[in-house]
């Protein structure tokens, strides 16, 4: 959403784990909460740390199965499904930028 921050950047969905939550849970959670999307996780795929001019960030990304959604939007204003080559044409947020990296690594190996 435009008035947020990093309002206007293209972002991986998720969110911060809650207290007695793992990582897969968080993840499970925030998908439903912001998308209505049921996954399945099957095994971690790559963490990168990233510093913003205020804040640090974490990213933990999973390799996921789509079981479901409903694509109804709580916290964001669009959804896009996106070929792994198309990534980089998109305007990600930068902390975004190495996992769509390695995502486009792992499908186009060199």
């Amino acid at each position: 959403m435009p008035n947020k921050s990093l309002g206007g950047y293209w972002e991986f969905p998720g969110g911060k784990v809650e207290i007695d939550e793992n990582h897969e849970e968080a993840l499970a959670r925030e998908l439903y909460e912001e998308l209505g999307m049921k996954v399945l996780i099957q095994s971690h795929f790559k963490t990168h740390t990233h510093a913003y001019d205020a804040f640090t960030i974490e990213l933990i990304a999973y390799r996921c199965s789509f079981l479901d959604a409903s694509y109804i939007l709580t916290d964001h204003d669009q959804y896009e499904w996106v070929h792994p080559h198309e990534l980089l044409q998109w305007q990600l947020a930068p902390a975004d930028i190495p996992i769509a990296d390695e995502i486009i690594k792992t499908v186009f190996p060199p």
